[in-house]
Parts: structure tokens; C-alpha cells; sequence
């Protein structure tokens, strides 16, 4: 029945037949330019030699009508992603046809000149295919494996942003002040006003922008240029050439403990602003639905989850930018947060959620991205020890593994040479010393005048290298 089943299966139209699908059924016209031309894939644009791809984020202040064109632009960003997802899939549910971003775009070009969609034209056309880019995008993550099948974007629940690629704005750059100038966007006469808390690069053109507003009802403009990202000194130990190695222990008690006994204390932000929030979420149920009250405490509230993700992103940029600048090889654990948050089930699911919520307030995994990219950028190794490595209960000072220690223990001493270990610290200087012995493997594998990687995986390492 199963093999039946899949023999029934319409298969993929393709060819003249396609095409008229596309033309008749769909209202997709076909393509008009250049018809003698072969279609060719596009190329992406490869970024300079020895440059990095940055991204610098900026507050602005627009105007009131440029605001209200800017919710117009968001809004129609969001109605083309949407469209063109209904599209797509009815194109290979109902008739087994294969839809692509330039269809996509020969169909946006039939809505801007419909009656009833004509609105779209207020809005910049670069500003919408981009916003098509991103869907053709998050079907080739689909087809891949990595990710979901995409869905609508909801007002609400997805971010308010709209990205413009170099044609859809202009950067004048300030001679008297290089890094700052004037961006002015497509569809507005006036540039935005910009708080320029840093300067980007002198003589840099940015690549593209990406204007967003969060649920506080903050603008801003994210900058992408393409820079050469001058390496750090490499750091090493005083009493030999060995590189400085920080192992570094990811927790509850402690955000952060290093294997020289120094814990960085958890900032617990929803604690400390817990009761402010529960206060705030209260009045926001006593207030109608619709009204104009209920809609100011909504935005009290948004401002203060704001205050606590710029307060929480503040402190990590500062905590991995010190650890990255004093050491030259990091080591930490291959951490599951996704699995470590899932919802609870059964018996002590109110405690399983409440060390759900410490976790996510903690931010494990934006931690580690900050050190993966970071690493890279100036010239420094991050390991990652396999999960499975026992940091926890091996005793640092002779190595022998003990059993298995209940999250509320947090101090143990060793059966065989009697040494007290602090949990944490213990598991810091475990991850050092694996970390290390990973780094000096890989180090004597590289061929000469090679560079070490930025990455090293304890579960993707080749078995030749362990051998080494």
C-alpha cells in the first residue's frame, strides 16, 4: 500500500507546461527582458580579501513622517513575504510547480500594478525583493533540512524590520568627522537622525542597512560594512611558550566560573525586575481590550523587557570581550540549551520551569555566539569539549572520576588523594586541561605555516587527529 501510495504521487511539472501554469493559472507573466539571454543563478557578492563581514547598530530618531512611512514599509515587507509564501505553496500543492525568487519578483511586479495593491508602490521595490530574498532563503533552509517550513509573518509576533541594499539609499560620509554622516532611504526626501555612538570605519561604504523597530517602539539601523578586523597579540604563559588556556564553567550559582577560582556572579534580571513586571502584567489584564490604556501598558512593558536585554547583552559583550583579550585559547562545554529548556512534564514541573526561566535569563547561547565570533575576529581558539566529558566529578588533581554528584552539591573531596574541590572550579580546570590537550593535538597536525582554527569541536575532530 506504501509503495502504491508513492507511485500515485503526482510528480514535478516542469517545462513549456510549467510555464503555462505559471502564465495562465498563477498569473505569473513570463520573462519579458532580455529573452534571448539564458537565465544565469545569481551570484552572490564576495566580500574584499582579508575583510569581515561587521555589523554596527545605531539608534535613530526619524520623524514623524518618516516614521509613518517606515510602519508603511514594515507593513508591505511583511504583506510581499506573505504573499509570496500563499504562492508558492499553492503553486506545488495544487499544481506541482516549482517556484523560485525570480518568479516571485515577476509576480511582485503584477501586485504593484494591481488596483487594489497599488499602495506597494510607496514603498521602495528593492525594499520588498529583499524582503522575497529572505523568504527563497528560509525555503533553501527548508530543502536542506536544517530548519522548518516557513511561515506567515504575523504584526506582532515578528519583527517590525525592512532591509535596503546599496541602491535603495544614500551614505554621505562627514569629512570633518569620518565613520559619521547621512543615510537617507529610499522613498524619503530627509536623512535620518542617528545617534552615531561609535563611528564605522573611515572611507568604508556600508553594504546594506537594516531599519527595525522593537516592541518598545525603538528605531534603529543596523549597518553592514565590510572591514579588516586587525588580530590581537597572541597571549601566552610567562614561565614557557605554551598559549594562556582559560577554562571557563557555565552555571546557575555562578554565570561564569574560571579555573583560577574567579566566579562572575549571575545578573538574575527577571528576579531582580520580577516584581515590577508581575505589577505590570496585572494592570495590563485589568485594562479593556482595544483601548488606549491597555495599549500604554503594553508598551511599559515592552520597555522594560527592553531594559533587561540591553542590560543582560551589555554585561556578556563586556564579560567575553575581557576573556578574549587575556587569553589566548578558551575552553567550555558543549552545552544543549535547547534541550536543557524544553517544556516541563509530569511530577516537578514547576521547579523543571523555573530552571527554565533561570537558564534562558542566564543566556547561555548568546554567551558562546559572542565567543565564536569574537575568537575569530582576533586571532584566538575556541574548544568545545564534548558533553559528555565528566568535569564535574573528575578530580583535577590526580584525575580520577568519581560517582555521579546531585545538582546541590557543591563542594566534594576526592576518595583517592583526598583533595576538596569546589564543584565549579573543579569542572573549570578540567575543561582546561581537555581543552588544552584538544589544542596541542590539532597544533601538531596542522601543516607548517598554517594558521590554528578558530573552532575546534571535541565531537568534530578526525579521528587522525586524536591519533596524532
Amino acid at each position: 500500500m506504501a509503495e502504491a501510495a508513492k507511485g500515485d504521487r503526482p510528480t514535478r511539472v516542469i517545462g513549456a507546461e510549467a510555464k503555462r501554469i505559471k502564465r495562465e493559472v498563477l498569473g505569473v507573466p513570463d520573462r519579458a527582458k532580455h529573452q534571448q539571454r539564458v537565465a544565469m543563478p545569481m551570484q552572490r557578492r564576495a566580500p574584499e580579501a582579508d575583510t569581515r563581514q561587521r555589523v554596527y547598530r545605531y539608534r535613530c530618531y526619524p520623524t514623524a513622517a518618516q516614521a509613518e512611512q517606515l510602519i508603511r514599509t514594515f507593513g508591505a515587507c511583511r504583506w510581499a513575504y506573505n504573499e509570496g509564501l500563499a504562492l508558492r505553496d499553492k503553486a506545488w500543492r495544487e499544481h506541482r510547480v516549482s517556484f523560485g525568487y525570480a518568479e516571485s519578483c515577476r509576480a511582485l511586479t503584477g501586485w504593484r500594478n494591481t488596483e487594489g495593491t497599488r499602495w506597494l508602490q510607496e514603498v521602495s521595490s528593492s525594499v520588498l525583493q529583499q524582503a522575497l530574498r529572505h523568504l527563497d532563503a528560509a525555503f533553501g533552509r527548508f530543502f536542506s533540512g536544517s530548519k522548518k517550513h516557513p511561515r506567515r509573518k504575523k504584526k506582532g509576533r515578528c519583527r517590525d524590520s525592512a532591509t535596503y541594499v546599496r541602491s535603495a539609499f544614500r551614505w554621505m560620509e562627514d569629512p570633518e568627522q569620518p565613520g559619521t554622516g547621512l543615510i537617507a532611504l529610499a522613498k524619503q526626501s530627509e536623512p535620518l537622525r542617528i545617534r552615531w555612538s561609535r563611528p564605522l570605519p573611515a572611507g568604508v561604504r556600508p553594504v546594506k542597512l537594516i531599519v527595525s523597530r522593537d516592541r518598545a517602539g525603538r528605531y534603529f539601523v543596523s549597518v553592514l560594512v565590510e572591514e579588516r578586523i586587525e588580530p590581537l597579540p597572541p597571549v601566552f604563559l610567562q614561565d614557557g611558550g605554551a598559549p594562556k588556556a582559560v577554562g571557563l564553567d557555565l552555571g546557575l550559582a555562578a554565570l561564569v566560573t574560571l579555573d583560577n577560582g574567579e566566579k562572575v556572579d549571575h545578573p538574575r534580571l527577571l528576579k531582580k525586575y520580577g516584581a515590577r513586571l508581575a505589577d505590570l502584567q496585572r494592570s495590563l489584564h485589568r485594562k479593556d481590550r482595544g483601548s488606549r490604556n491597555r495599549d500604554k501598558a503594553r508598551q511599559e512593558i515592552a520597555r522594560l523587557y527592553a531594559l533587561i536585554a540591553d542590560v543582560r547583552r551589555d554585561a556578556l559583550d563586556q564579560l567575553t570581550t575581557r576573556l578574549v583579550r587575556e587569553n589566548q585559547v578558551l575552553v567550555v562545554e558543549d552545552l544543549a540549551v535547547a534541550s536543557l529548556v524544553r517544556s516541563p512534564k509530569g511530577k516537578g514541573r514547576r521547579r523543571k520551569a523555573g530552571l527554565n526561566r533561570a537558564i534562558l535569563d542566564a543566556s547561555w547561547g548568546e554567551l558562546l555566539r559572542q565567543l565564536r565570533y569574537k575568537c575569530a575576529w582576533y586571532g584566538r581558539t575556541l574548544v568545545v569539549v564534548d558533553r559528555f566529558f565528566p568535569s564535574t566529578r573528575r578530580c583535577s588533581a590526580c584525575g580520577a572520576t568519581g560517582p555521579k554528584l546531585d545538582l546541590s552539591v557543591r563542594g566534594w573531596s576526592c576518595d583517592g588523594c583526598g583533595a576538596v574541590h569546589d564543584r565549579d572550579v573543579n569542572a573549570a580546570r578540567n575543561l582546561r586541561d581537555e581543552g588544552t590537550r584538544l589544542y596541542e593535538l590539532v597544533a601538531a597536525a596542522l601543516p607548517p605555516g598554517r594558521a590554528m582554527p578558530s573552532l575546534i569541536r571535541a565531537s568534530e575532530t578526525p579521528d587522525v587527529v586524536l591519533a596524532v
